[in-house]
């Protein structure tokens, strides 16, 4: 048996605890390989999505479109890339392009690619979260938030996003992840950093 046969537990039931707007929670019993079986709390929530908009100002410099907003979970206010929620049968790249629009009013003028997709907290919760990087913008309206949105749009130097991230206004960790997948990138094209 391979470590990952032998690490896996089986799932024996699974029921519904709570069910809200954002996620559900699931009481979850499961068996593991060694015959112990434990009850667990999981989160259902949906898919998610983050696009990072990158484009050079008419001095060359490259920089970033982001969101400036509030946060009620934290009780403050960050600064992201645009993201947001995957519909039911919607691609997390529709997701993301739809997000950049509503969001900012932009589209990306070139190619957009997902740069990765990860857990974003495998102990409780069962969604991943997809990243995709657009390669220059045009502004094509207005934003188009939902009910409860507020948020300014920003244009960031590439650089000083990379030096503030995880400090002040840039404390979402989900962003975080995001600058190590543009990071990656960067690696194989440092023009981007340039």
């Amino acid at each position: 048996m391979d470590d990952k046969t032998r690490l896996t537990w089986r799932t024996v039931a699974r029921k519904s605890v709570f069910e809200g707007p954002i996620f559900d929670v699931l009481s979850v019993q499961r068996a593991s390989t060694d015959g112990r079986v434990g009850t667990f709390i999981e989160i259902d929530a949906p898919k998610w999505a983050t696009i990072i908009p990158w484009f050079r100002d008419s001095k060359g410099v490259p920089h970033f479109v982001m969101v400036r907003q509030y946060r009620h979970g934290s009780d403050s206010v960050t600064i992201e890339f645009p993201a947001g929620t995957v519909d039911e049968d919607e691609d997390p790249k529709i997701a993301a392009l739809r997000e950049l629009r509503e969001e900012t009013g932009y589209e990306p003028l070139g190619e957009v690619f997902e740069i990765g997709c990860v857990s974003p907290n495998p102990a409780f919760m069962n969604n991943r979260v997809w990243f995709f990087f657009a390669e220059g913008l045009r502004k094509v309206g207005e934003q188009e938030l939902d009910v409860n949105e507020q948020l300014d749009i920003l244009t960031i130097p590439v650089r000083t996003v990379l030096d503030s991230m995880g400090t002040g206004l840039y404390d979402n960790g989900i962003m975080m992840i995001a600058q190590a997948y543009f990071e990656r990138l960067a690696k194989k094209r440092p023009d981007l950093l340039v």
